[in-house]
């Protein structure tokens, strides 16, 4: 039976499954995440870095590995851009919940056609409309979230180099950090970046990445 209309005025997208938890191996040898399809979610404010480690750690795996950047799905719209940075409004929260479905529907088709994928996003702890709710809700119980919190100065100083709608005022950087430190106690794996580079944070996410895939999270 096809399914009943939606009244709303919105497309539904296609189903598909939710992306499972992963299992544990059964040898004894330890996971290699290098060669396992799986998703993670990269969780940390303006500037911690998520994108560039993100796309490294894409570009240097052994399996088939795509990137999808909120942000960037985000600013697929032109005309009617609603920027958070004008003021979270309704629109701008529509806009996120849609590009956060988007996001998920995209890591579903790829981890189902054996291409693992790596999202970034800045997840808030004690914000349920920016929260891990609802990738859970899009992915899966499989996603694994990571979170990369360097200080506060790091973040400041690499905010200082972006541009354009990427580019947060210091008081907004500074909110968003702090609340970022939610995290602490949540029971998430946190990677304090600040004095890594980039390959060694990706080295560092591989390591969390084995013992998640070993023992995942409870989220």
């Amino acid at each position: 039976m096809p399914p009943p209309p939606d009244t709303t005025g919105h497309v539904p997208l296609p189903p598909g499954g939710p992306v499972a938890m992963p299992s544990a191996p059964q040898a004894a040898a330890p996971p290699d995440p290098a060669a396992t399809t799986i998703a993670v979610l990269l969780i940390g404010p303006a500037g911690a870095g998520k994108t560039s480690v993100a796309k490294y750690w894409a570009d240097h795996r052994r399996v088939p590995t795509a990137h999808i950047s909120l942000d960037d799905v985000r600013e697929w719209v032109r005309s009617g851009f609603a920027d958070p940075q004008s003021g979270w409004n309704d629109n701008s929260e529509a806009q996120y919940r849609l590009a956060r479905r988007t996001c998920g529907f995209a890591a579903r088709n790829f981890l189902a056609n054996g291409i693992s994928c790596i999202l970034d996003d800045a997840v808030f702890p004690d914000r349920p409309v920016v929260g891990l709710g609802g990738w859970k809700r899009h992915v899966g119980p499989g996603l694994l979230p990571v979170v990369l919190l360097p200080g506060l100065d790091i973040v400041l100083e690499r905010n200082a180099e972006r541009s354009g709608n990427r580019r947060l005022g210091d008081e907004e950087v500074a909110r968003i950090h702090g609340r970022m430190a939610g995290w602490y106690g949540s029971g998430l794996p946190i990677i304090d970046n600040s004095q890594l580079d980039i390959p060694e944070t990706a080295r560092i996410l591989d390591d969390v990445l084995t013992r998640a895939i070993a023992s995942p999270p409870k989220w």
